[in-house]
């Protein structure tokens, strides 16, 4: 059968017949052979399967070989011995060479078909040992392939023991370090490319099935890329191995490398170099997130000069591989990174100047969505270094003709963005080991992280520890046991008094204080966020009252025993807090809580309602300028239309009970910031209107432009827009009152006033208007005069009111909430009233929106510690402080009030800091009052005013009132959290500082890279995201 087989590949009949034939000789091996007739068909098929001239008679051999050895599995075994394989692997077959692939694929077809045979142990134990001769041999990538394909599926096959898998595991990595392409087309590539995820696919299954094999292998792939020998190049295939490494091994690796005295500098550079070089590698995954953590952790331990060197070197082929889609992300990502980082010479940006026009323009040319992303982040980043760089504008006049069309980042973005790449800076992806090698910054003060687009808390945060009494309040509660977002509040205060760490991440409080509707990682808007959580605070306190008040009654009717008047005890310790006014009012309203009294009189019959309601912050809405001359603190005489801008109070009405509700009722007397459907068509059909809403809202632009002409002299001040704010105004047209009296809608006129003032007095400018044409939040960029001292109108409740013409009717509610765009319009012949009493306030905080709009931008607070107490002389300058006509202070050129800021500015230096996420700086008021003028698209917010001559329960240790040392002592598990982070933190101090002492020998660099006005705010919060790259058909263009 065997001659016959032979003699019919070999013949020249034509194909089909002969296929015809070949199934009728595999069909005949179910019949019964000899043993001689059965060697002679493995040996017939096995010279056709290594030698067959021609595909046909390989597939020939493969086809008798299966069916022959399936059928006499016996006699197959005995052919298939350790002898033909130990032959075949040592000196081929004939003229075929042992590292020819077709050798194990013959191994492989042979070991399946003898699986269930006792002789297979024999064979894979031989496969043990010489699997590891050939990886020793350092195999081409094709046979290497081809062994971890075996190997994969016969692990039997693979070396046993720790000391030969180890070896093994370490030949491996030493045997892809010689692969190369053979080719440059894209099916060479391809293949090769394939080979290479065949052999680190076989690592990763080691690594995984014995895990102390990973370590070893990455210090033998450590050796490989750090190796000075110059003849030798290593393969960039090495980048395979990367995707492999789990990203939680970052850490201990970059330790590792960084702090190990034995890894000397050149070795350090080459490695670093070649790691870069990997950026090449089309499939690897994570190499850039290596490459940077490798580069952060050299500047950590300051081996500046390890840096220099590699960025000089390999800047120009990192921005080479920005051509290739493929690559593009990673390769970006480096690159933005050596720039930003490389800070104290243009030199590394010089080098890539010539090559940025040409690549501009093919992304350009590209169209794709992904090109234009990359292209923006590219702008982005060009811009940095062009303002860090200034005065070479031969070289950068062809860039940014090229760049014009590209969004420009902000000047405050980018002192941002090189702030906190600069070498000295590194600390943000490896906080456990590259921290920086200093503390908290010169201020003292700790800042806080930003967890992705949650500087809207930060700031508000800020502002609210900086608020002297209140903290004090919140650190002095004993909340032990309790698991409230108060005890998470006054853990997160601990922290930013106590922590030695320059910056805290306050992840626990965000989850806990985050309101339900908002998105995470997406910006938000901080005013909304402050009062979600003030009426959280308030509301969770009132249930623990209730609590405890319902505890307390039934303990004294059962006689428990004192364990239970314990935990009442601890349940009451919210009303334990010290401060005036009554014990039944929760923290929040002692801290931030007033009271306004809605009055409207009807008109026709002139009879009188009253409605008092709670209030924790003040909407102000910008009132137009040609009506400031017009709005005083006293009763008007004219009457003349306001402008129809936001009116806004957070209020809620008052129980008779006293409860007071923090369900931040709205009281509009213009429009609201978000108009709804039914808003805009109630103004657009009003029937008394003198114009349309177009007409309406163009007045609103009208006056915000003439508004912006008169910065300067005419300003407008919060003083301007609390006296708008508190203007009374007339109901008429579609928000006439309904008078129970007259029992119809009538003409009418309402007020607003103070009646109780708060401790911490919370303002908020509304800036985002609603644009009902294009659907969109504007923001109003006006600037704002900040008053250092503040004085608040309030009419204290002090005697029965009279009743005027007619019944009153308390409570009822107030016809005009929820309606839109009212006109407010001075009253005629309105009965003069005595003046409010003036209530002196000073500025504690600024939280400031740097953005054209409320969905994007970035927040940041300036704030002080003020108490309550002010300095000598403050509160009586009631000529220059109180609400006066603001048409007399637009026409002084330099107000009392203003030398009284000044004079205060001048004798308290470093007061003020700039709150910025991480970073806290010093800062002066002049640099709070002039944000608007440097950065017109940074604008007060919102604004906390502390009442003077009141300490709320504390005595302040100062003489000014402006600083207090002494904050309340901490509960002792507060403390030892805080103790147990602060000794960790000495230990990351103490490794950085003796690491830097070993490394001081070999130091060459000691440059500081230039340093940043810190006055100078910011501009965006969070990274800018990246875009994807092309398809695997683009793998022809990458170069090797």
């Amino acid at each position: 059968m065997d001659k016959i087989l032979e003699g019919l590949v070999s013949s020249s009949h034509p194909l089909p017949l002969k296929r015809v034939i070949v199934r009728r000789v595999v069909e005949s091996a179910e019949t019964p052979l000899s043993q001689a007739q059965c060697r002679a068909m493995f040996a017939l098929s096995t010279r056709l399967v290594l030698q067959g001239p021609d595909p046909f008679q390989r597939q020939v051999g493969r086809q008798v070989l299966e069916a022959y050895g399936r059928y006499h599995r016996a006699e197959f075994e005995a052919f298939f011995n350790r002898g033909l394989v130990l032959g075949l692997l040592q000196r081929g077959y004939g003229e075929l060479s042992n590292r020819d692939p077709a050798i194990l694929d013959y191994i492989q077809a042979g070991l399946r078909l003898i699986m269930s045979c006792p002789s297979v142990l024999e064979l894979f134990e031989l496969l043990q040992v010489e699997a590891l001769r050939l990886v020793c041999e350092r195999p081409a990538p094709p046979l290497c392939a081809r062994l971890c394909q075996l190997l994969g599926d016969f692990p039997q096959c693979l070396p046993r023991g720790r000391k030969l898998s180890l070896a093994f595991c370490q030949q491996l990595v030493r045997s892809i370090a010689h692969f190369q392409s053979q080719g440059s087309r894209e099916a060479e590539l391809r293949l090769y490319v394939s080979q290479v995820t065949q052999v680190s696919g076989l690592l990763r299954s080691v690594w995984k099935a014995e895990p102390d094999t990973l370590l070893p292998s990455l210090q033998e792939l450590f050796a490989v890329i750090s190796a000075a020998d110059t003849s030798f190049e290593p393969s960039v295939a090495l980048a395979s191995l990367v995707q492999h490494i789990p990203l939680q091994m970052i850490t201990v690796l970059i330790r590792s490398l960084t702090t190990d005295p034995n890894v000397k500098d050149a070795s350090m550079t080459q490695a670093l170099c070649r790691m870069i070089d990997w950026l090449s590698w089309p499939l690897a995954q994570h190499v850039e997130t290596w490459v940077i953590a490798l580069l952060k952790g050299l500047a950590a331990v300051q081996k500046f000069t390890i840096l220099i060197d590699v960025t000089l070197l390999k800047i120009e082929l990192v921005f080479n591989r920005l051509w290739f889609p493929l690559v593009r992300p990673g390769a970006l990502a480096v690159l933005s990174h050596m720039l930003l980082s490389f800070q104290h010479s243009p030199e590394a940006f010089h080098l890539i100047v010539p090559h940025v026009v040409g690549l501009v323009h093919s992304f350009k040319r590209d169209g794709l969505p992904s090109s234009t992303a990359f292209l923006m982040q590219l702008t982005e980043l060009i811009h940095c270094m062009i303002y860090h760089y200034s005065g070479f504008p031969e070289l950068y006049e062809p860039i940014l003709e090229a760049v014009k069309d590209m969004p420009k980042p902000t000047e405050e973005k980018i002192k941002l963005i090189l702030s906190q790449s600069a070498w000295t800076s590194q600390s943000s992806s490896l906080p456990s080991c590259l921290s920086r090698l200093s503390g908290k910054s010169e201020t003292g003060k700790t800042g806080l992280i930003n967890l992705g687009n949650t500087c809207y808390m930060n700031s508000v945060i800020q502002a609210l520890f900086m608020a002297t009494d209140f903290r004090r309040h919140v650190l002095s509660l004993n909340l032990n046991g309790c698991n409230s977002l108060m005890r998470k509040l006054q853990h997160l205060f601990a922290f930013l008094a106590h922590t030695q760490r320059e910056a805290y991440a306050p992840r626990i409080f965000f989850e806990a204080s985050r309101p339900p509707w908002f998105t995470p990682r997406s910006q938000q808007d901080c005013s909304e966020y402050l009062r979600f959580l003030l009426d959280r605070l308030h509301e969770e306190e009132r249930t623990l009252k209730a609590l405890s008040s319902a505890k307390t009654s039934e303990s004294i009717i059962m006689n428990e025993d004192s364990q239970t008047q314990e935990a009442v005890h601890k349940a009451q310790v919210f009303a334990e807090a010290p401060c005036m006014g009554s014990e039944e009012r929760t923290l929040i309203e002692k801290m931030f809580g007033g009271k306004l009294k809605t009055t409207i009189c009807c008109l026709n019959c002139k009879s009188m309602s009253q409605k008092e309601e709670a209030f924790t912050d003040l909407s102000l809405a910008f009132c137009p300028p040609a009506s400031l001359e017009n709005i005083g603190p006293k009763c008007m005489e004219r009457s003349e239309v306001k402008d129809d801008y936001v009116v806004q109070t957070n209020t809620s009405a008052t129980s008779p009970a006293g409860g007071i509700p923090f369900n931040n009722l709205e009281v509009n007397g213009g429009c609201d910031t978000i108009m709804n459907e039914g808003t805009i068509k109630d103004f657009s059909t009003e029937p008394n209107s003198e114009n349309t809403a177009s007409s309406e809202l163009n007045k609103v632009q009208d006056n915000r432009d003439m508004s912006q002409r008169l910065v300067g002299k005419n300003t407008l001040s919060v003083t301007d827009l609390l006296n708008y704010f508190l203007a009374p105004e007339i109901l008429s047209g579609d928000n006439k009152y309904y008078c129970e009296k007259c029992a119809s809608l009538q003409n009418a006129e309402k007020t607003m006033q103070i009646i109780e003032e708060p401790e911490y007095l919370i303002l908020t400018l509304l800036r985002f208007s609603y644009d009902p044409k294009c659907h969109i939040r504007r923001k109003i960029l006006d600037n704002v005069s900040l008053p250092l001292v503040l004085e608040l109108p309030v009419r204290k409740a002090t005697s029965p009111l009279a009743v005027v013409s007619g019944g009153w009717s308390v409570g009822v509610e107030i016809s005009d909430i929820g309606e839109n765009l009212a006109k407010k319009l001075k009253p005629s012949g309105a009965d003069e009233v005595t003046c409010p009493q003036l209530v002196p306030y000073m500025l504690s905080s600024v939280v400031v929106h740097s953005g054209v709009s409320s969905e994007s931008g970035h927040y940041y607070s300036y704030a002080r510690n003020v108490t309550g107490s002010g300095p000598s002389g403050l509160c009586h300058q009631s000529t220059a402080l109180s609400l006066v006509s603001p048409q007399d202070k637009l026409l002084t050129e330099e107000s009392p009030c203003t030398v009284v800021e000044n004079e205060l500015d001048a004798e308290m230096p470093r007061e003020w800091f700039l709150f910025n996420d991480s970073r806290v700086t010093f800062t002066s008021f002049q640099s709070v009052q002039k944000i608007t003028s440097r950065f017109p698209k940074d604008t007060a917010y919102v604004l906390f005013y502390k009442k003077q001559n009141s300490t709320c329960g504390f005595n302040t240790n100062s003489a000014n009132g402006l600083w207090v040392n002494g904050d309340p002592p901490l509960q002792k598990d507060l403390m030892d959290a805080i103790t147990k982070d602060n000794k960790l933190y000495l230990q990351e101090q103490e490794l950085s500082a003796r690491t830097q002492a070993l490394q001081a020998a070999s130091a060459s660099c000691s440059f500081r890279p230039n340093g940043f006005d810190d006055n100078d705010p910011p501009g965006s919060c969070g990274p800018t995201g990246g875009g994807g790259g092309g398809g695997f058909s683009t793998v022809g263009r990458l170069v090797f």
